[in-house]
């Protein structure tokens, strides 16, 4: 039998997973990473709260124009003067002043908490007791210079809308269900009056998961352009047409892949994926569960509380796939590592 293998965690793996699995009672976080993202400061650089916090802030305010409710408390100072003074009245010199004075109090403090503890890996340093600043690592600067920049900003933007969506819409997680549209590669909602509401990209919103890599072959992948990306159902679609596979578009049945996987020559169109692949779909699942956004509740809610209800769940909705469908599939080339 072969042993098991591990495998140290990347760089992009820790960032994926401040961004993913830490804890949200407010946008701080994806506001600083937003902007650590965009300022891209080199290693051993000292950033000034006050040169951090016009870019910080306009992220906020610029969040809070179309989601009022960027917080799980009701009341927050540091919102209420963006508010004040990026968007009622603004006022840049205000919104700088009191950026610096509240604004960085608690997220930099817990940037980088993850589950029970700090990430062994740091993207900055706090100074602010000596220097008002944080100094940024070698980490971050070898981050960005790794082959999967480009889609982090898109990641953490989706993951900030998927947030705001649950604390905007005021209702029970299960009851949030957030549905995809094929032709726009968006995922959306409905609010309380049964309006559509446009949550995130569908590629952002999932690239995180699958660390920019097509689901199937593991080729990396691009979202950021989507000419190459393209939003798979892993059971394919036209299973559609019978009612009892009426779940198919939910987030648990998406995917990432390749243009040559989904629909190139070889690849899966209306096709079943392998078992193999099926248990990689039962890991991408779990993945999503163990984070803390509406997914969460909505894939419990619709695939099984537990890990042996979603995995019945699976094998169920596989062999009735199967039995309308009768062809299997898997890629040609597979990195034998995942």
């Amino acid at each position: 039998m072969q042993p098991f293998i591990t495998i140290a965690p990347t760089l992009e793996d820790y960032w994926r997973g401040i961004i993913l699995f830490g804890r949200n009672s407010a946008s701080y976080k994806f506001a600083l990473a937003k902007s650590l993202l965009e300022l891209n400061p080199q290693a051993g650089q000292l950033i000034k709260l006050s040169d951090l916090a016009p870019t910080f802030a306009q992220h906020i305010v610029t969040h809070l124009k179309l989601a009022p409710k960027q917080a799980v408390s009701a009341s927050s100072q540091y919102l209420e003067a963006c508010r004040r003074y990026g968007v009622e009245d603004p006022n840049q010199t205000k919104l700088v002043e009191e950026t610096v004075r509240r604004g960085f109090v608690n997220v930099i403090d817990a940037f980088h908490v993850v589950g029970a503890g700090d990430t062994q890996k740091r993207f900055f340093i706090d100074e602010r007791a000596s220097n008002n600043g944080i100094r940024i690592t070698d980490e971050f600067s070898a981050l960005m210079e790794g082959t999967h920049t480009q889609n982090l900003g898109v990641e953490v933007e989706s993951r900030w809308n998927l947030v705001e969506t649950a604390w905007g819409m005021g209702v029970a997680p299960h009851l949030i269900d957030i549905k995809h549209d094929a032709e726009q590669s968006m995922l959306f909602t409905f609010d309380r009056t049964n309006r559509r509401k446009t949550v995130t990209s569908a590629r952002g919103a999932l690239n995180g998961y699958q660390k920019g890599k097509c689901f199937y072959c593991r080729r990396e992948i691009d979202i950021t352009t989507g000419r190459e990306t393209e939003v798979d159902h892993f059971f394919p679609h036209v299973l559609s047409r019978e009612k009892s596979f009426e779940l198919i578009d939910g987030v648990w049945n998406l995917v990432l892949a390749c243009a040559d996987c989904n629909a190139g020559v070889g690849g899966k169109f209306a096709r079943i994926p392998t078992i193999a692949l099926l248990e990689r779909l039962e890991t991408r699942n779990n993945f999503l569960i163990a984070s803390h956004h509406p997914l969460r509740e909505m894939l419990m809610n619709q695939t099984g509380a537990t890990v042996s209800a979603r995995r019945r769940f699976l094998s169920d909705f596989h062999n009735r796939a199967l039995a309308r469908l009768f062809h299997t599939w898997e890629p040609k080339e597979k990195d034998e590592m995942h």
